[in-house]
């Protein structure tokens, strides 16, 4: 036995020496010419901003929708339990005196308010988990109808002009059609090459999709034709600020962009303040 196994061994030693010489060169030759298989994940870059201005916000408002609409700054509401003094509700954002000018309200016994858009003559309203959705006139407010989704939550709303987009708290945009709200198609988020989850309020600027991230600070900003993230702010000074004057306060959720102004205006929820950005 122990003559036979010398034997094999003898025999493969030149082999084994082919094998390593072969694979010595191949290391060399990759260290030499790039493999145009291999590829690399681009770190999504972080946005610089400045502050323009500072505006008061009423901090009774738990915001899950913003929105500039023909001048106005729209804010939309939720109404969590143990928060009395919240409404699920919609209405206008006075940024002189920080009122809150109520136009719709919705039993918060039974909806939860969230994302808000509009688009046409209507303005769009979901609702956390009740699979509903509401429409009204945006005119004069008053409610027209009422439609459903699958997603089994509602969080973001926003519009490119020809869908509305939606977000349900997990990494899925979904596309609805506005005439009879049924899913066009759906995009998934992914930010360094995982897919980002907890994307939450919504804003369509100059062709991206910007997001909150839920439970965090981040703003992310999508690329609406691969869904990746190719830009990220982080706000968390924003709110150590505004935590000075309201130590109760949660994270940021809200963006509102004023198409003829041209100009960002952030918010979370609780906030005692309103931020215009420019990154």
């Amino acid at each position: 036995m122990q003559r036979s196994f010398l034997k094999i061994c003898f025999i493969l030693a030149p082999v084994l020496s082919v094998v390593f010489t072969a694979c010595e060169n191949e290391t060399n030759n990759k260290t030499s010419t790039p493999n145009p298989a291999a590829t690399t994940v681009e770190l999504v870059p972080m946005l610089d901003y400045t502050v323009v201005a500072k505006y008061p916000h009423d901090i009774a408002c738990f915001t899950e929708g913003f929105l500039f609409h023909e001048g106005k700054l729209f804010e939309s509401t939720g109404a969590p339990e143990n928060l009395p003094q919240t409404k699920s509700s919609i209405g206008i954002c006075n940024l002189e005196s920080g009122k809150f000018e109520q136009k719709i309200e919705i039993d918060k016994r039974q909806y939860f308010g969230e994302g808000i858009t509009f688009f046409g003559n209507n303005l769009y309203q979901l609702t956390y988990t009740n699979q509903v959705g509401f429409v009204y006139d945006a005119k004069t407010f008053a409610r027209k109808s009422q439609f459903s989704y699958q997603n089994k939550q509602g969080w973001g709303l926003t519009t490119d002009g020809t869908h509305l987009i939606m977000s349900d708290g997990t990494n899925e945009l979904s596309y609805l059609n506005p005439s009879d709200l049924a899913v066009v198609k759906k995009l998934n988020v992914s930010e360094n090459g995982f897919a980002l989850d907890y994307i939450n309020e919504l804003e369509f600027i100059k062709g991206f999709i910007y997001a909150n991230v839920w439970m965090t600070n981040f703003i992310v900003k999508i690329d609406p034709n691969s869904g990746k993230v190719v830009g990220k702010l982080d706000l968390s000074d924003l709110l150590n600020q505004s935590k000075k004057a309201n130590i109760n306060l949660l994270e940021m959720n809200g963006i509102a962009y004023d198409v003829e102004k041209d100009r960002v205006l952030i918010t979370g929820k609780l906030w005692p303040d309103i931020y215009e950005i420019k990154f």
